[in-house]
């Protein structure tokens, strides 16, 4: 399956939490936006600093995320994608999660190819079945 991996699934994958994307090992093509990167990273470093993660625990974690990425194709934030986050969603959804929208969306216009929009985040998940995408996670 190919799936738009937004942060909130990779986050609790890397961090074991309960309730993980139970349809994981069956995904064979990953994408997200480059804004995964950020968002996960950020988090990683919030835990860190809020004592959650233990400073080995910390580089353990980085370094999964780094292999992980080696295996999921990061899309750039374009101007282009910029410029369809600005614009009206069938449903609300904040900033950065607009940019994840209108990147899967972009994406789905240039290739036309059948894919689902992994998340955890309900705004993101009921916006993008809105925009008529397949949405596991929730």
């Amino acid at each position: 399956m190919i799936c738009y991996l937004d942060s909130s699934v990779v986050l609790r994958k890397l961090l074991r939490e309960s309730h993980a994307l139970p349809q994981w090992r069956q995904i064979r093509k990953g994408f997200a936006s480059r804004l995964l990167r950020l968002e996960c990273l950020r988090t990683i470093e919030r835990l860190r600093f809020r004592g959650v993660l233990s400073n080995e625990d910390t580089v353990k974690i980085r370094k999964a995320f780094f292999s992980l990425l080696d295996t999921i194709a990061l899309l750039p934030l374009t101007e282009k994608i910029i410029q369809r986050a600005e614009q009206p969603f069938a449903s609300p959804v904040g900033s950065l999660d607009g940019l994840h929208l209108a990147t899967a969306l972009l994406w789905q216009e240039t290739r036309g190819e059948s894919f689902f929009l992994a998340t955890h985040d309900q705004e993101l998940a009921q916006a993008a079945h809105a925009h008529g995408l397949n949405v596991l996670g929730i």
